[in-house]
């Protein structure tokens, strides 16, 4: 994996949106059809884009921020990774483009970005 062509893409989603308060608000039987339906798509998704996707990543847990006076809990909108390889960003950000992330699960949006090669090596 070469920095140059290698981009995260960053799941986002917030619990106070209308759209998780409308997912919410599904009776279970409704969110358990639509969370097997959003992750068929994931997978269907996951097969269309196999050969550029370099680290399926997964969904992230709660957040602790480390800063120089201590580490605590936090809340923020990042929701999952992957990692994918195009030949340019934006490339990398339409194979995002309709993902199920956002057209059947509650999630907000997908930020893609280069992953750079650290200074100096």
């Amino acid at each position: 994996m070469t920095p140059s062509n290698s981009y995260l893409a960053v799941f986002t989603g917030s619990k106070t949106r209308p759209r998780s308060t409308a997912w919410n608000a599904l009776t279970e039987p409704q969110r358990r059809a639509r969370e097997h339906e959003g992750i068929a798509a994931w997978q269907a998704w996951s097969e269309q884009h196999r050969g550029a996707i370099v680290a399926m990543g997964g969904p992230l847990g709660k957040t602790k921020r480390v800063d120089p006076e201590r580490a605590r809990d936090i809340t923020n909108q990042l929701a999952a990774f992957t990692v994918v390889r195009a030949q340019s960003l934006d490339a990398a950000a339409r194979m995002f483009a309709k993902h199920p992330h956002f057209t059947i699960f509650p999630g907000d949006a997908v930020e893609v970005m280069p992953i750079l090669p650290i200074p100096g090596t």
